[in-house]
């Protein structure tokens, strides 16, 4: 795979922005080369959507789940999930390969002045040891992470290792019916659901307007 460095020159970039609930908007630099971490999917854009809404904010105080709560996005390729949870006072580490690293920090840096929590971008390979992003989070975000067939064994492993009990795993990812996805999907859940117990958000929890049937969005809990 080429370095991403080579891949994003200056004019190799283009934004995609999201609007969030406040009015602010996230700026995010995708790469017009570059392997499919390189571009905002649509389900990114709806699990981001997801952490805005109601469900994540108290009624009576007003604080929102997300502040000073720490989060893992894997898989996080331009960082647009990860970044919306730090814009809302979470401590987020954007994980992904090497030659998406200067993407994220771009994507980081570029909108700094939105995040109220932190962020941070670190390489994590799927199977591989993760004592880098330890201790467990309380929260694992991922989008669209089920795609390739080597990556569903690594992709358990590495979820098996860095949850606990009490970690929620929010996954969201587009059920695609040509080809080999469906069976991809299939084997991840199966052996997903041997170690996670899953509960399915429906569309009026999430984002109004940004929600889609073909797009699932789900909450794992360790069995």
């Amino acid at each position: 795979m080429a370095n991403v460095s080579e891949q994003c020159e200056e004019d190799n970039y283009f934004v995609r922005e999201l609007e969030k609930n406040d009015g602010s908007v996230l700026k995010v630099n995708q790469c017009l080369k570059g392997d499919v971490g390189h571009v905002v999917w649509d389900a990114a854009i709806v699990l981001g959507k997801y952490l805005e809404t109601e469900s994540f904010l108290n009624s009576s105080s007003g604080v929102s789940f997300w502040t000073s709560k720490n989060v893992l996005e894997l898989g996080a390729g331009t960082g647009i999930v990860g970044l919306v949870a730090a814009t809302l006072g979470a401590h987020v580490i954007l994980t992904d390969l090497d030659d998406l690293q200067q993407l994220l920090q771009k994507n980081i840096t570029e909108n700094q002045a939105l995040i109220t929590g932190s962020a941070t971008a670190k390489v994590l390979r799927w199977g591989e040891n993760t004592t880098d992003v330890l201790p467990p989070p309380d929260v694992i975000l991922m989008a669209d992470c089920i795609y390739y067939e080597q990556s569903v064994e690594p992709l358990v492993e590495t979820l098996k290792a860095l949850a606990e009990e009490k970690t929620c795993i929010i996954c969201c990812y587009e059920q695609r019916t040509e080809g080999v996805n469906p069976e991809i999907e299939r084997r991840f859940f199966e052996r997903l659901l041997q170690h996670f117990q899953s509960e399915e958000i429906p569309p009026d929890k999430q984002d109004p307007e940004f929600n889609s049937p073909e797009i699932r969005l789900l909450h794992l809990h360790l069995k």
